[in-house]
């Protein structure tokens, strides 16, 4: 191995295992610099989606459809900004290629809309029963048996 393909870190000095060296010896890659850098971002997104999803729980309309677009609704400048935030978070996200699931998430449920559209207060609930079961990044439905793998028996 050439010492010119190590990669040194700026930021802390230490001596990184290049990619190929990686691959070689099997070593796991660390959690992105960037994923670490946003947590914080991703905690404030967390903690004011919690609480607006409590309001559109008990029926409050808005949090993922634009209230301008609900008749008779009143503009909710929270649900706004946490549709703005979780538009942004994602982009960053995205520029290294990585993804953050509740963020995601979040914006999956704010794309329902017409006949299967469950209602706002049934889509708050069902998110924040994923959230606090810690079930958001994984499937919310088994796949159709056509896609699951068979069973092997010994």
């Amino acid at each position: 191995m050439l010492e010119h393909e190590r990669q040194l870190i700026p930021d802390d000095g230490v001596e990184r295992p290049t990619r190929s060296e990686r691959e070689e010896f099997f070593i796991p890659e660390e959690e992105p610099r960037v994923t670490q850098e946003l947590s914080p971002l991703v905690e404030v997104f967390r903690a004011q989606l919690v609480p607006c999803l409590e309001e559109c729980r008990l029926g409050r309309n808005g949090l993922f459809l634009d209230a301008g677009t609900v008749d008779g609704a009143a503009s909710w400048p929270e649900a706004t900004k946490l549709r703005e935030l979780a538009f942004a978070l994602q982009q960053i996200f995205a520029q290294d290629g990585d993804r953050c699931a509740i963020v995601d998430e979040f914006l999956d449920l704010c794309t329902i809309h017409g006949e299967n559209n469950p209602g706002e207060p049934r889509l708050a609930r069902m998110f924040l029963e994923r959230i606090e079961k810690e079930h958001v990044g994984t499937p919310t439905e088994p796949p159709p048996p056509w896609m699951q793998k068979p069973e092997v028996k010994p």
